[in-house]
Parts: C-alpha cells; sequence; structure tokens
C-alpha cells in the first residue's frame, strides 16, 4: 500500500493540467475547496463530481489510478460515512433493530460528507500530480508576493510546504522498508491483539523518525554550505507565464459557483 500511496507524488505528463500555470492551479484548488460546500443537494453533488471527474480528465491521470493511489483515505471516507449513518438521529427512522436505528437525514448527511470528502481528496492530489514542488513553491510565492509589503516571510514559508509536500513520499518509501525489515526479523503488526500490535510499531517509529531527523538535518546542512540566506535578493530561473487556459480553468470556477448556487434555490 505504501508503494502506491499517490500523495505528495509528480507524476510528468503534457496534458492540459500539467501545463497550466501553477498560480491558477493553486486558485483553482482552494476556490474548489469552497465551492463545493455550496453544493447540498444530489443534483448539486452530481454536478460536483462531473466537473471533478472533467479535471481529472484534463490531467491525463485516470480514476482507478487515483482511487489505487488513495486507499488509506477511502478507508478513512468509508469509515466517515458509517460513523454519520449510526450518529446522526434525525429525520425519518429507516432502520431500527434496537441496538441500532438508523435515520433517513443520517444517510442523507453520510453521503454528502463522504461524496464532498472524496471531490477534495480527488482535486487536491490533482494538485501535486500535476504539478513540481518547485513550480508549486514559486506560484505560492508569487501569489503571496504582496503580503511582503507587511513583512510576511512568503519565500520561506512557500519553501516549507514545497519541502513538506516533497518528503512526503520519501516518508512513505522509508516507512515501507522499514516495515519490511522488521517483518523480515519476524515482526507481525497485521494480526493478534490491539496491545501486541501497538507494541510492534514502536519498533517502525523510532528508525522513522530518526531518519526524518538525520534528512532534515542534512538538508538544513546543504542548504548553508549552498549559501542559503532567504528569498531577499534571489533571481528567478523560472518565469511564470499566465496564459488564457489558466483565464478559461477560473471561469469554469464560476460557472461551477454560479450552477451551485441555482441549485440551491431550485430544488
Amino acid at each position: 500500500m505504501m508503494e502506491k500511496m499517490i500523495f505528495g507524488r509528480y507524476i510528468p505528463a503534457d496534458s492540459i493540467a500539467h501545463r497550466m500555470d501553477p498560480r491558477a492551479k493553486l486558485i483553482f484548488i482552494f476556490a474548489f475547496i469552497a465551492i463545493i460546500f455550496l453544493a447540498d443537494s444530489i443534483w448539486g453533488y452530481v454536478v460536483a463530481a462531473a466537473f471533478t471527474l472533467l479535471s481529472i480528465w484534463a490531467s491525463g491521470i485516470t480514476v482507478r489510478f487515483l482511487i489505487s493511489g488513495l486507499k488509506p483515505v477511502m478507508i478513512l471516507i468509508v469509515l466517515t460515512f458509517i460513523l454519520q449513518i449510526f450518529f446522526a438521529r434525525e429525520g425519518k427512522v429507516i432502520v431500527d433493530l434496537g441496538f441500532i436505528t438508523i435515520y433517513e437525514e443520517g444517510i442523507r448527511q453520510a453521503f454528502f460528507i463522504s461524496t464532498r470528502f472524496l471531490l477534495l481528496v480527488f482535486m487536491t492530489s490533482l494538485l501535486t500530480l500535476t504539478t513540481t514542488p518547485i513550480s508549486i513553491t514559486d506560484g505560492l510565492e508569487s501569489l503571496l508576493n504582496p503580503l511582503k509589503k507587511v513583512r510576511f516571510p512568503a519565500h520561506e514559508l512557500a519553501l516549507m510546504m514545497s519541502i513538506a509536500l516533497r518528503f512526503i513520499p520519501t516518508l512513505m518509501d522509508e516507512t515501507d522498508k522499514v516495515m519490511k525489515a522488521q517483518m523480515a526479523r519476524g515482526s507481525d503488526m497485521s494480526s493478534g491483539p490491539l496491545k501486541d500490535r501497538l507494541k510492534a510499531v514502536v519498533p517502525l517509529m523510532i528508525p522513522l523518525f530518526v531518519n526524518a531527523f538525520k534528512r532534515a538535518e542534512d538538508l538544513a546542512t546543504a542548504m548553508e554550505v549552498r549559501g542559503y540566506r532567504g528569498g531577499e535578493g534571489r533571481t528567478k530561473y523560472r518565469l511564470l507565464k499566465w496564459e488564457p487556459r489558466d483565464t478559461f480553468a477560473l471561469l469554469t470556477l464560476v460557472i461551477l459557483a454560479a450552477v451551485l448556487i441555482s441549485l440551491r434555490f431550485w430544488l
């Protein structure tokens, strides 16, 4: 599962999404996160899902690949769906077994929240799958540049986020290697009582944290010996260029927001 984890990875390709300006993609993702909350009916989520599928098609990445790489998140979504069914107690009773009571509103909220969660995971994953960490850094720094007038550390914040995204797949690979090494030595993390499973995790976490701190120290040393002193006076090798396709992509979000708002009043 660790080997198939795709969050934080970049997939090289020549799709429409890959060619977009990173600033446009960042605005697109943040705006979509806000717009998705406008959906409050089945038809609203159908429109949002269709928009998400269109975005996935524009990225050149298949839905099957996304689902296979986000299995841990899918488990969390299913768990959220189940918990919402059993804990929401509003509306008409659908199932009443005495110890288990399922309400109509519980099913409705479970579907809406899980679908919203799923669409958000898909769209945010597309950002890292179609944009290199360096491009994300440049785009985020460019968007935060106006805040430099109030002494906001835009460059440092963008760099930290870029490093964090870059280290997600690295830590996943490191976790997989440590797990295989522990299993080769007879460690069993998938069976037995919960207490024994928690004890088996300790030998996994210690070397993982040690390796993570070592990588962080090596990175800090490399940046120091190369004379890194922050964003002051730095020039850009890669120049960002806003294209008509970037404007068109943001206009599709305006259309999506208008449709979802209309559905809230008509349905």
